[in-house]
């Protein structure tokens, strides 16, 4: 099957643990499969357990090809996944995040928790701060990501988000609306300008 235009990559934020609706697991499983089926690989946190190791497992169990990034101090915590293609071990939390930025196209948040919500809020920062353009999207299985989408457009109506235009983030219910709204997204935007240079922000 045919690359899906300009997306080689994705980075995928999601829970360690299978959360409590089963939606969520096959949500994961079906993502997996959908971007080995259109040759895009994975980059994500390196590890096996729970909505992680479901996206990891399916993208490999496909044909796919996976980026495994995790920091020292959680590779046995996280049961690191070693079916991964590539298994980047890191100094710390702020490298993982760098090596996850720099190879990724486009960012997909899928249900999790406080790590989840923390790296997703962090790519919205930068890129409302215009260190890059890459597309950034929330897989809102079952409504899951409706709490924070309220708060973000509070936020905006109470005048604290004033480059609410670069912070374009995008919402899919449906996993099989991922890759084509992902692919929409960055096809009007250049290489150099989805490249951006989030270290100096994460310096800040």
């Amino acid at each position: 099957m045919k690359r899906m235009s300009k997306i080689r990559k994705i980075c995928v934020y999601c829970g360690s643990s299978a959360g409590a609706d089963p939606a969520w697991l096959a949500a994961a499983r079906r993502l997996g499969r959908l971007m080995a089926e259109h040759r895009i690989g994975l980059v994500y946190g390196g590890g096996s357990n729970g909505l992680m190791g479901a996206v990891a497992t399916a993208v490999i169990d496909h044909g796919g090809e996976v980026v495994g990034v995790i920091p020292e101090f959680l590779r046995t915590k996280e049961n690191m996944f070693d079916r991964a293609t590539e298994l980047i071990v890191t100094r710390d939390m702020h490298e993982r995040k760098q090596i996850m930025f720099d190879h990724a196209d486009a960012f997909v948040a899928l249900p999790g928790g406080i790590g989840t919500l923390e790296e997703l809020v962090e790519q919205l920062t930068w890129a409302q701060l215009g260190r890059h353009k890459k597309p950034i999207l929330l897989a809102d299985i079952g409504g899951f990501w409706q709490p924070l989408i309220a708060v973000l457009e509070k936020m905006r109506a109470a005048g604290f988000i004033h480059n609410g235009a670069l912070m374009n983030y995008r919402v899919c219910a449906r996993i099989d609306d991922v890759l084509p709204t992902l692919v929409a997204a960055v096809a009007p935007v250049s290489e150099s300008e989805k490249a951006g240079d989030p270290a100096t922000v994460a310096r800040m």
